[in-house]
């Protein structure tokens, strides 16, 4: 699970097995990607959990995306 920081200063959360290659597609260097990345990077990554599998990750996700950007702020 990883939260990137775009260049409009927004923040983006997802969940990747490979985060390198992840990265590399949301900035456009690789196919693939959130089409809202490609549109608001570069992207940097600010931060990243660890979890035990993609279910938890997933619920993870979930969590911090119902989070207010102050909250979000907080965990960085």
């Amino acid at each position: 699970m990883y939260l990137l920081r775009c260049i409009n200063n927004s923040l983006y959360c997802g969940v990747s097995n490979d985060l390198d290659k992840r990265l590399r597609q949301h900035n456009g260097e690789i196919a693939g990607g959130a089409k809202y990345t490609r549109a608001n990077g570069p992207c940097v990554l600010a931060y990243q959990e660890q979890v035990k599998d993609r279910s938890t990750a997933l619920k993870r996700e979930c969590e911090i995306k119902s989070m207010t950007r102050d909250e979000k702020l907080t965990l960085l």
